[in-house]
């Protein structure tokens, strides 16, 4: 399997892996498969989100999933679901697009003329107001709307496709356009087909009988072929993120939250910027978790210690890597990016999940 993100790094030290621990992530075992695995789920019109993902669970018998932007429960489309403690790496898909296509019905009759020029002003950045029925705060926020399509219509109903930023409120939209057009809107459907780099049209969506039949398949037979196609590993979705390779003897170290030292990185973006969210991999291609640059490529290079990244979120089960590390004074605890390197490239993950945790 190859990830785009790790592609293109440039080396800064050689070091090979050990095959004894770890797992590639395309040839992992079904149950570190269902502990490190991601789910696009084509959620069906009817269940909420939450239904969904406790649905899922009972399927794959599993006791932790969760998912990434909330549907409405009439919308369908792609829900992206991570199982285990995939789920942590979920947030990064928050930094990515959406695609929606929407069917709206207006309340009388307008030119499509008058009809695309208010979705043209709707296009760039709005300003949005969550919804009363909403579980964020509900104030004023800027969001980017980067394409806006009028599609066809019938009567007064009308089909659009909008590609928005996270956290977009498409019925909002649609309200919006109908009291600009005067004798308002309303959403009738709506299906989502993308999340950042996950796309139903490239990826495909799994229905739920599907995967019931596929893990049932495989609890009878041992036979995971169907399975393993409709779970990918948790790596997929970090595509937008850029990434770090490191040694086997550095991994066990960061799954208990020590920072990353320059002495355990192997590879790295060639224009790596200071405060940059990155995914942090070992050898293999598995994900350790989510860290943020302390140094740039060069400072790496030129240095032989000192702490190159900061973990800001641990996905990997500590234990996977033997242990390299002495306990006493070896792992420094609350250590920060310097001031210094501080830029507009640091992403708050806690603040972006809270921001977008639900949308429709």
């Amino acid at each position: 399997m190859n990830l785009p993100q790790l592609e293109n790094l440039v080396k800064v030290d050689d070091d090979v892996t050990n095959d004894n621990y770890g797992h590639y992530p395309d040839r992992r075992p079904i149950e570190s498969l269902l502990y490190y695995g991601l789910v696009l789920v084509d959620k069906p019109a009817g269940p909420t989100s939450h239904e969904v993902v406790a649905w899922v669970k009972r399927i794959l018998e599993i006791e932790k999933a969760g998912h990434s932007g909330t549907l409405d429960p009439g919308a369908t489309g792609l829900l992206p679901l991570g199982l285990g403690e995939g789920t942590k790496a979920l947030s990064v898909l928050l930094l990515g697009p959406k695609e929606y296509y929407a069917l709206a019905r207006l309340h009388s009759h307008v030119s499509v003329d008058s009809l695309k020029g208010v979705m043209q002003e709707f296009t760039g950045e709005i300003y949005q107001r969550p919804p009363q029925r909403s579980s964020v705060r509900r104030v004023t926020r800027v969001r980017t709307v980067y394409e806006f399509d009028y599609l066809e219509n019938y009567d007064r109903l009308v089909l659009m496709r909008i590609l928005c930023q996270s956290g977009t409120y498409i019925r909002k939209i649609i309200y919006d356009i109908g009291e600009v057009l005067s004798p308002g809107a309303t959403m009738v459907e709506l299906r989502r087909t993308r999340v950042s780099n996950l796309s139903e049209q490239a990826s495909g969506l799994v229905r739920l009988h599907d995967l019931t039949d596929a893990y049932q398949r495989y609890k009878e037979s041992k036979d995971d072929e169907k399975l393993r196609r409709l779970i990918l590993p948790i790596e997929h979705c970090l595509e937008g993120i850029r990434a770090v390779t490191v040694r086997d003897t550095a991994v066990d170290a960061l799954c208990h939250g020590a920072p990353l030292a320059v002495p355990g990185v192997v590879a790295v973006p060639k224009d790596l910027r200071a405060g940059e969210l990155v995914g942090v991999y070992t050898l293999k291609g598995e994900v350790v978790g989510l860290g943020q640059a302390a140094m740039i490529k060069e400072e790496i290079e030129q240095n032989t210690r000192g702490i190159a990244f900061v973990m800001k979120r641990i996905i990997m089960k500590p234990g996977t890597y033997p242990k390299a590390w002495r306990s006493k004074g070896e792992q420094a605890a609350n250590v920060s990016v310097p001031s210094s390197s501080s830029s507009s490239f640091e992403v708050d993950l806690d603040r972006l999940e809270n921001e977008n945790s639900d949308e429709f």
